[in-house]
């Protein structure tokens, strides 16, 4: 319980355990005292709350009305209200029908506060912007300034659009060329190893607030919906937009030479992370820039310098997935803690123990596979722990900041191949 907190406390079958165990340890007390100081832990430990009341069982009815009961609902209610303010989630915002903005909020944003953030990245007054989620069914719902963006479930009202208060799409980044040139323009003149670090500690910030009992969750209940593992499927989000935004940045820069330089820029950015400790960010880039809407443009690989192409593929080098990722896992082995673990490859791993193994062999537990999972979740602890005590964060510029916190992503495969197409067309 001290380990898991509150991913126990909301497990039914656990809340009468405790309560049963509380009851036969008081009981017991009345015959051995010694285990005074194990009611005193339980207490501590499961939260309990005096209450004056007499149990009728209780060997103690005729000396004590006092009975502790355990308050898990109350408290845990208690708990869960208070970690889901002070959650953060990352939010989808549209700004045309293939792209969005990526942000991190606090899961009780309100309408209005989403909306000035983005328009503020966007460069577009806030008074011209209107927030409307569109619902599954079909339907438009235009959020007030008010308006909570999500729900109690930390999921969003619906798939959320920035639209001109006519209701016409912001802007069209396929087709309006001074805003790619100014978006171009903006990235070139970031500082490498600034947007490494702010990725980092963006990613950092998640990762550190990870339990890993999350991974456990998220392997042995995929299909049930759980505020547990918010932290990691934020993480695996992130890392699946941070590869689509390095595809976007490449794909929406219209002339050759700064693209040219925009993967230079990558590849220096990849390092960095890599440096950092940030494999999640790493394996991201690289699977960016390898993606075959980047990597079919020929004519602007052929511009790299050699020297680029050379860090490029010794970066490459580590993604290699033969012999199970060895060249990764060894890489990764030598770094010091704190660091960020590749996740997909991570749930992969615990996935192939938890479904290669049966967890019953003739009605008896199979600890074989219990110990191989709780080896992956104390690999996550390890990767947390900062003997430093500094962590793996680092200070960041706040221009930086401002546009790796609201990463402009293309989520469509075909309109990327499209853009792709359109730069260097099919001999």
């Amino acid at each position: 319980m001290s380990l898991c907190k509150d991913f126990l406390r909301e497990e039914e079958h656990v809340k009468v355990f405790l309560k049963s165990l509380y009851r036969y340890v008081f009981d017991d007390l009345y015959e051995h005292p010694a285990l005074e100081k194990d009611v005193t832990e339980l207490q501590k430990l499961y939260q309990l709350r005096r209450r004056h009341t007499l149990d009728h069982d209780s060997p103690h009815r005729n000396s004590r009305a006092l009975f502790h009961q355990l308050s898990l609902k109350e408290n845990g209610l208690r708990s869960r209200s208070t970690q889901r303010e002070n959650k953060e989630v990352l939010c989808r915002v549209y700004v045309t029908m293939d792209s969005y903005l990526s942000a991190k909020v606090r899961s009780e944003v309100m309408a209005q506060e989403l909306l000035q953030a983005v328009a503020e990245r966007m460069d577009v007054p806030a008074s011209e912007l209107i927030l409307v989620a569109i619902t599954y069914p079909g339907g438009r719902l235009l959020l007030q300034p008010q308006d909570k963006v999500f729900s109690n479930s930390l999921r969003p009202v619906g798939r959320l659009h920035i639209c001109r208060k006519d209701l016409g799409e912001v802007m069209n980044p396929f087709t309006d060329n001074s805003e790619m040139q100014q978006r171009t323009a903006r990235m070139l003149n970031l500082n490498t190893w600034d947007v490494a670090v702010a990725l980092t500690n963006f990613d950092w910030t998640i990762f550190n607030s990870m339990h890993e009992q999350e991974l456990v969750y998220f392997t042995f209940n995929r299909h049930v919906c759980s505020s547990h593992t918010m932290p990691l499927e934020l993480l695996l989000q992130r890392c699946n937009e941070v590869q689509l935004w390095v595809m976007t940045e490449v794909l929406l820069c219209p002339t050759l030479c700064k693209r040219v330089q925009l993967i230079k820029k990558f590849i220096k950015i990849a390092a960095h992370c890599k440096a950092q400790r940030n494999l999640n960010n790493f394996f991201a880039i690289i699977m960016g820039l390898n993606a075959a809407a980047v990597s079919r443009l020929s004519q602007t690989w052929e511009k790299v310098s050699g020297k680029f192409k050379k860090v490029f593929s010794e970066l490459e080098t580590i993604t290699d997935p033969s012999l199970n990722h060895k060249a990764y896992r060894d890489s990764f082995k030598k770094m010091k803690s704190p660091k960020i673990p590749f996740l997909p490859l991570l749930l992969k791993d615990i996935t192939f123990i938890h479904e290669g193994n049966k967890t019953f062999h003739d009605n008896l537990v199979n600890f074989e596979k219990l110990h191989m999972i709780a080896d992956m979740a104390r690999f996550v602890r390890e990767c947390q722990q900062d003997h430093v005590g500094n962590g793996i964060a680092q200070k960041s510029s706040s221009e930086v900041r401002a546009y790796t916190d609201y990463l402009h992503v293309i989520d469509n495969q075909q309109t990327l191949f499209e853009l792709s197409h359109r730069l260097e067309p099919r001999a």
